[in-house]
């Protein structure tokens, strides 16, 4: 996103876009903060929006992506939530980090949501962000009353064959010098297609993955992989006992969208599948997933967190 402050030319009517506004009586107030009430904390770089008094909402990336993959649905949980959207390690404009484990990961955030000073959270993850969102549920239960998981494949069997064009950017030996190579089109080609209907790929999105190395890019797909191989994503959160959404699109380019299914073991869990839509439900049905995380935040809510016994 452009770094305009909301009192700088332009820069209301980004505000403006970013915040929706609610009518009180007579009067039209801001009901989110500005996207540039942002931090660095815990080497991510962090961005708050929404009421401060809010129930928070944690919004996690999937691999190579960053914070600005939920721009298109930002706007209506803000409204409703004190949203914390972060750039994992690596991605955007957070620091390479030292390890890109899912529970190191998830550690990470863990500090940064005790440092300020929230919890429990719904925590959403899109792809590999759930992942982490599980682990942070694994590790500190205190600190997740519920969990929404977006295209996050529950096991390995589950992978498809991945995009020619992602596998000859991954590929050794022409991966490494291809990889720093590529142009913003060729970035926008990789993230349509994984997509089943056209995205719009804003430049802030195209500009993040732009940053991620190879080297990086290739360590995270090799720990998303190890986590889920050590135990399926329903397996471990069938044991967290906490409310779990889980949207799927039935065209799902990375997994198998029948996977989706394999969720349906878990007692607490609704699983939401969308016809047509793939492996970016945010950019390709921005509406129907924000209206699913609304509904779901706000039946959580009244469900209360484990509370580890000490």
């Amino acid at each position: 996103m452009a770094s305009l402050p909301p009192d700088e030319p332009g820069g209301r009517q980004l505000h403006d876009d970013i915040c929706p506004r609610l009518t009180v009586g007579s009067r039209c107030i801001v009901s989110c903060m500005s996207e540039y009430d942002v931090e660095q904390s815990h080497g991510m770089h962090v961005v708050h929006l929404g009421p401060r008094e809010a129930p928070p909402l944690l919004l996690i990336h999937g691999s190579g992506a960053s914070g600005g993959s939920w721009n298109p649905v930002v706007p209506a949980l803000a409204g409703h939530h004190h949203v914390i959207r972060v750039d994992l390690p690596g991605h955007g404009q957070s620091p390479p980090g030292l390890s890109y484990d899912v529970p190191v990961q998830a550690g990470r955030v863990a500090a940064l949501l005790d440092d300020l000073g929230l919890g429990p959270v719904t925590a959403v993850g899109h792809s590999s962000g759930g992942y982490i969102a599980t682990a942070l549920a694994e590790q500190r239960p205190d600190l997740v009353r519920s969990l929404a998981l977006i295209s996050s494949g529950p096991s390995p069997d589950a992978l498809l064959p991945q995009p020619f064009l992602l596998r000859v950017l991954l590929a050794p030996p022409l991966g490494p010098f291809l990889w720093s190579r590529r142009s913003d089109a060729m970035i926008r080609r990789g993230i349509s297609a994984t997509c089943a209907r056209p995205v719009d790929v804003p430049d802030d999105v195209v500009a993040a993955m732009r940053g991620i190395t190879y080297r990086a890019f290739r360590t995270v797909l090799r720990r998303n992989t190890a986590y889920i191989s050590e135990r399926s994503v329903p397996e471990r959160v069938a044991a967290l006992e906490v409310p779990v959404l889980v949207i799927f699109g039935t065209a799902d380019r990375r997994w198998k969208p029948s996977s989706a299914h394999q969720y349906d073991a878990v007692p607490t869990a609704r699983v939401e599948v969308l016809p047509g839509v793939g492996h970016m439900p945010m950019f390709e049905a921005p509406e129907t997933t924000s209206k699913l995380l609304l509904g779901f935040t706000a039946t959580a809510a009244d469900t209360p967190p484990v509370i580890p016994q000490t």
